[in-house]
């Protein structure tokens, strides 16, 4: 078994593609099956921003997504959804009704517009194209290994105390089944424990993926302080975005229960989460390339992991970002080398 580069698009059949604009401080990144997937969501945040997200519900008629989008821009970004989509339709791709294939493309967003960058863009919306180029990029030769930390949907998020960024991670089920995690990381909260520089995610970590720190002992008198954006941005300025992705066949409704097992992660690894100010959301994929041969014992493998797998991408995320020319928050490499 071939060994996994720890990101979401070692799950068979997943392509990966950022675009972004420094000045900007902002970008998208776009989620790519080989094939339309089968796809649910959760979202737990009390501030969410998102395009075609109820048809995802097990309940609704379509089957599967042709994308997923994660997007900075707050709701400016939403038009990053329809420049993917006007792309796939280019190529063909799309749920059909009768003659005509209209693509699904789902799409999150966060709040990035106080992070320092240039956002007077004008009558011209620039997520549309970001959208297209972020596309491109998947279907180009580093739709597999793809860049982390400060690009994408990351290049414009932000913690309490620290730049956030975009994080993936991958593992397997005893049964070789593959889970992988992509996320945007631009919570209220923090992801690391106190002033210091462990995170909170340190008992998932693996071969130091985040710096092999562990947790701090003793923990400091402070641990338990909430710290938050609050003194600085507003309601709806925050918001962790992400997919968890799998190659067992699940249904939408098993997607669903996965995407909500997965939110664990969230909890595991950010201080607070799931606040009223957080539009925290995951999409769930599954690519269908794996039957499950025990299927709720593999259901319950595969969620916990699933949690696991999200908490080390979110701490990943945060150790892979990069200090650019007017962030409004040190990185974690900046603050604690």
């Amino acid at each position: 078994m071939s060994e996994l580069r720890n990101l979401i698009t070692d799950v068979p059949g997943l392509r990966v593609g950022n675009a972004g604009d420094e000045k900007l401080k902002s970008g998208v990144t776009v989620v790519l099956p080989d094939e339309a997937a089968a796809a649910s969501v959760a979202i737990h945040g009390g501030a969410p921003g998102t395009r075609d997200v109820a048809l995802l519900e097990p309940e609704q008629t379509v089957p599967a997504v042709d994308a997923l989008v994660l997007s900075g821009g707050s709701a400016f970004g939403l038009d990053a959804g329809s420049g993917v989509q006007a792309a796939l339709a280019e190529m063909g791709r799309g749920f059909a009704v009768g003659p005509a294939r209209v693509p699904i493309v789902p799409t999150a967003i966060l709040f990035d517009l106080l992070n320092g960058g240039e956002k007077d863009w004008g009558p011209d919306n620039p997520y549309k194209s970001l959208g297209r180029q972020a596309l491109e990029a998947a279907l180009s030769g580093k739709g597999q290994d793809f860049e982390t930390g400060t690009a994408g949907a990351g290049i414009g998020c932000t913690t309490a105390n620290l730049k956030g960024g975009l994080g993936s991670a991958s593992a397997r089920t005893k049964s070789g089944a593959t889970v992988g995690a992509l996320v945007a990381v631009n919570a209220l909260g923090s992801a690391t424990v106190g002033d210091g520089r462990h995170f909170w995610a340190a008992p998932f970590e693996r071969s130091s993926e985040f710096g092999g720190l562990g947790l701090p002992s003793p923990l400091p008198s402070n641990t338990s302080e909430i710290r938050t954006k609050l003194d600085t941005i507003s309601p709806g300025a925050n918001t962790t975005i992400a997919v968890i992705a799998t190659d067992l066949v699940l249904s939408k409704g098993e997607l669903k229960r996965l995407a909500v097992m997965a939110h664990d992660g969230f909890a595991r690894a950010l201080w607070p989460s799931h606040t009223a100010l957080d539009g925290d959301l995951i999409f769930a994929v599954s690519t269908g390339k794996r039957g499950l041969v025990d299927p709720l014992a593999e259901q319950v493998e595969l969620g916990a992991l699933a949690a696991a797998t999200m908490a080390r991408a979110i701490a990943r995320g945060i150790y892979a970002a990069t200090i650019r020319d007017g962030d409004v928050k040190p990185s974690w490499a900046e603050r604690f080398g």
